[in-house]
Parts: structure tokens; sequence; C-alpha cells
């Protein structure tokens, strides 16, 4: 496979009622490429967002959910999210403002 473009690593956020919580402590929530690193979602996150210096990051993969539809098997695509925790000096993420 190719290498993975920063801009392809962030595929969306996630807003959920926990994710919204965490915002305060500045942790957002992410949908990212499933084979995406720790390292290529802090460079994606600084890169796409100006002022954002990232503390950390913690990831959580899933496998797809397998499926029937009739007699018939089949597997949903994998996912992979990741919380990122933006340093105290940092600038809040601006694509979750107002929400």
């Amino acid at each position: 496979m190719a290498a993975i473009q920063y801009y392809d690593v962030i595929l969306k956020p996630l807003i959920t009622e926990k994710s919204m919580n965490e915002m305060s402590d500045k942790k957002y929530t992410f949908l990212v490429h499933p084979e995406a690193n720790k390292t290529q979602i802090k460079e994606a996150v600084e890169k796409m967002f100006d002022g954002a210096k990232v503390k950390s990051v913690n990831t959580i993969s899933q496998d797809g959910k397998t499926k029937r539809r009739g007699a018939t098997y089949g597997k949903t695509a994998r996912t992979k999210k990741a919380i990122v925790a933006l340093t105290e000096d940092s600038k809040e993420i601006q694509i979750f403002e107002g929400l």
C-alpha cells in the first residue's frame, strides 16, 4: 500500500456525549485511517489545525462486525478511533467550536 499522507489520516471527528465532555480537558476524538499510527495522527493534527500542539494520542481499533443478509454473511469495515490530548498552551480546535 502507498504511504499514508497527513490529509488521509483523519477521516472525520466523532461527536458523542462522552467526546463532548472531554473537550473541556482539551481532548478531541477522531475517526482515523485504520493503518495510521500514533506518530502519523499527531503529525496530521498539528498540520491540519493551526496552533494545535499534541500532548498524547490514544488509539482504539475495532474489527468489523459480522452482519447477515439472508443466508450470506459478511463483515463491516474495521475502524480506528484516536483520542488526541492537546497541551495547556495549545489553541483549541476550531472545528468543534459552537457545538
